[in-house]
């Protein structure tokens, strides 16, 4: 039967995420972070968004609980998980895996669509030229890369967790590229999710399959929780160069 359940949790906002958009509202070519992006840090919303879903998975009952969680090892999103489990007051075992990592963007680290435009322009074009979810920038990965890594990782979750509910804490890229292999979508498809939803920091994705049948989403970046605790919702899409659409 596998996993029944698959609840899928987007870092809280990040410090990258807020230079980020400094970045984009002055036209900058980078990024400004003081570290390497595994090593970002939630900034202060980050921590109280994370609190709030601490706060929400709490009084959830037993049978309604993951039952384990895993996270990427970011910064960012060991510190949601973290933040979460504490706040809820929960003995949940937490696992640690590199596969929930955030894609890699190799020569374009830091920098944003200016930046690419005018450091590598012939990078852009071949971007332009392979489409978003192909293109590999040089020491990166594709987007088809990182679908690869989470395929092995959903396999063992359905080897050692059959029956249970599984807590993913990691980033919007690995969010979509989990609802695209559980849910057979295409290529077009997922591209379409991203053109027109922008994965809201802490939000809440839920992918269910009683009885083992097919994955079904139940819930898609919901962020009620974050209301009920008055804690501002933040929207921070990236930057086109990192995003498959």
């Amino acid at each position: 039967m596998g996993v029944v359940e698959l609840m899928l949790v987007r870092h809280g906002e990040s410090m990258g995420n807020v230079a980020a958009a400094a970045a984009d509202s002055t036209a900058s070519e980078v990024v400004e972070v003081e570290q390497r992006d595994a090593d970002v840090p939630l900034s202060p919303l980050g921590e109280a968004q994370a609190e709030a879903l601490g706060a929400a998975l709490g009084p959830l009952e037993r049978a309604n609980r993951p039952d384990v969680l895993f996270c990427s090892p970011y910064v960012r999103a060991a510190q949601t998980a973290q933040i979460a489990l504490s706040t809820a007051g929960l003995a949940m075992p937490l696992r640690v895996d590199e596969r929930l990592r955030d894609r890699e963007l190799g020569i374009l680290d830091m920098l944003t669509t200016a930046g690419v435009e005018a450091r590598y322009p012939e990078e852009a074009a071949r971007r332009r030229w392979l489409g978003k979810f192909y293109h590999r920038p040089p020491g990166g990965e594709s987007w088809a890369d990182v679908a690869l890594r989470t395929r092995t990782l959903l396999t063992e979750l359905d080897q050692l967790w059959d029956g249970c509910r599984v807590l993913l804490v990691c980033h919007d890229a690995l969010i979509l590229i989990v609802r695209y292999i559980c849910e057979g979508l295409s290529e077009a498809q997922v591209l379409e999710i991203t053109s027109t939803t922008v994965l809201r920091n802490v939000s809440v994705t839920r992918l269910v399959r009683p009885d083992g049948a097919a994955w079904t989403l139940d819930t898609f970046n919901d962020v009620s929780h974050l209301e009920a605790a008055n804690v501002p919702a933040t929207k921070h899409p990236g930057d086109p160069s990192a995003l498959p659409g």
